[in-house]
């Protein structure tokens, strides 16, 4: 930025120039079709204060996605960025629960593998296992060991990145087996909760971000 001879005027110029840069980024990630998509979604997220616990705004994905409009949106926007992202995935890995309905849905678009990373006791036959801290102890995930191959680039989804616990076990997990996370993507995140602390490591990305914990 040039000074204009007053230090404000010099700030404001920068300020302009970093707020187009990062609008000309943010152009370049989505196409018009895409951002359409996404505010679709986001108009149907359902909010409901106090839930599960009094201070909690729940961000409910399931109130939205009882729309086939919605439902077609999620699907298109997952392919349409894994296509320019990661294209040449080979496996799908969806997080218990809620991320079983996207890694169905875009395995079943790419013609690849969908494996499930389950809660301990869900999965048959021999498991690799990693604990995740949860607010009042801990958790621990599971992935059956024969459901990736070594070298094998996978991506894993989710609804939602908060604490990015579980998202780091999942990772930890498919390292495991010798597999390679080539990203891990959601539907929404929350910012505040600071999820990306954990992933420092990996290929991160949401489609809806909240400032509000």
């Amino acid at each position: 930025c040039q000074s204009h001879g007053e230090f404000g005027t010099s700030r404001s110029c920068c300020f302009w120039s970093i707020s187009c840069n990062i609008c000309s980024i943010l152009n370049k990630m989505y196409s018009l079709e895409d951002k359409e998509r996404i505010e679709l979604i986001k108009k149907h997220i359902g909010e409901f204060p106090d839930f599960p616990k009094k201070g909690i705004i729940f961000k409910d994905l399931f109130t939205a996605l009882s729309s086939g409009e919605v439902c077609r949106a999620v699907k298109e926007l997952f392919l349409s960025y894994i296509k320019s992202s990661c294209p040449d995935i080979d496996a799908v890995v969806g997080l218990d629960a809620r991320g079983f309905l996207f890694s169905l849905l875009i395995a079943s678009e790419l013609s690849i593998g969908c494996v499930p990373i389950r809660k301990k006791g869900k999965l048959p036959g021999e498991t690799y296992s990693v604990e995740y801290q949860l607010e009042y102890g801990v958790d621990v995930f599971q992935l059956q060991k024969s459901a990736l191959k070594p070298g094998q680039k996978v991506l894993i989804v989710d609804d939602l990145i908060a604490t990015g616990g579980t998202l780091e076990a999942a990772t930890k997990l498919i390292e495991k087996s010798g597999a390679v996370v080539a990203e891990c993507l959601a539907i929404m995140e929350l910012t505040p909760l600071k999820g990306r602390d954990k992933l420092k490591n990996y290929k991160v990305h949401s489609f809806i971000q909240y400032d509000e914990d």
